[in-house]
């Protein structure tokens, strides 16, 4: 179980995660997030607003819906999800993620059902919860990898585009992912009424990074 997460939370995992940046890259070219400090800070926002209130929250509800073989339930999540990515570059990204996952299912024969296989291709958190209930992992491990996983490609972006050194980075890393299992927690307690997130600057970032003209990270 323990192996199977980390290949899930890997960065190797062939879902192209490590070319975005999440309106990263337009926000210290704007000048909004300086150095390490403002990268903290613009980090600390996404993860009590879009961890915390939308991709969590999601997570849990996806996983319920696989565990329960509810696919009614899983494709209305995964909708929810999409229409919650607050820009094309965003919902590119997502539906990027969740097609990759579909084709590493197709290679390791995991075959669908129809009525899944639509739904799996919108999202990655879909895919993710989809295998993670098929190999038995917890949600909370589960949850808390994905977390992890995504921390260290914002991080890893960061190195790149802020920048700072890999000590740094280490730190950074380590104290932001201090603050995941409180995050989580209050995440798993949601109501369906309270989820959904909604950062502007992050909006507005993605959006203008669109059509940045020189970039490293894809759109």
């Amino acid at each position: 179980m323990l192996l199977r997460l980390l290949q899930l939370a890997s960065p190797n995992l062939p879902v192209g995660g490590f070319t975005y940046s999440q309106g990263l890259e337009w926000a210290v070219e704007a000048d909004w997030v300086r150095g390490a400090e403002g990268f903290r800070a613009w980090q600390r926002e996404q993860l009590e607003d879009t961890l915390g209130h939308l991709d969590w929250p999601l997570l849990a509800r996806l996983y319920q819906a696989c565990r329960a073989e509810d696919a009614e339930a899983f494709a209305r999540w995964s909708r929810f999800l999409l229409a919650n990515r607050e820009t094309a570059e965003l919902r590119l990204e997502e539906r990027q993620r969740g097609q990759a996952l579909v084709r590493l299912l197709d290679g390791w024969q995991l075959t669908q059902a129809p009525e899944w296989r639509d739904s799996l291709a919108l999202t990655q958190l879909g895919g993710m919860a989809w295998l993670a209930a098929h190999w038995d992992i917890p949600l909370r491990e589960l949850a808390l990898g994905h977390g992890f996983s995504w921390l260290e490609g914002a991080v890893m972006a960061g190195v790149k585009l802020v920048p700072f050194g890999q000590q740094m980075a280490q730190s950074l890393l380590r104290d932001l992912c201090a603050e995941l299992p409180a995050v989580l927690d209050r995440a798993l307690a949601l109501p369906d009424d309270q989820l959904g997130g909604g950062l502007p600057l992050l909006a507005i970032a993605s959006a203008r990074h669109e059509t940045q003209y020189t970039r490293l990270f894809r759109s």
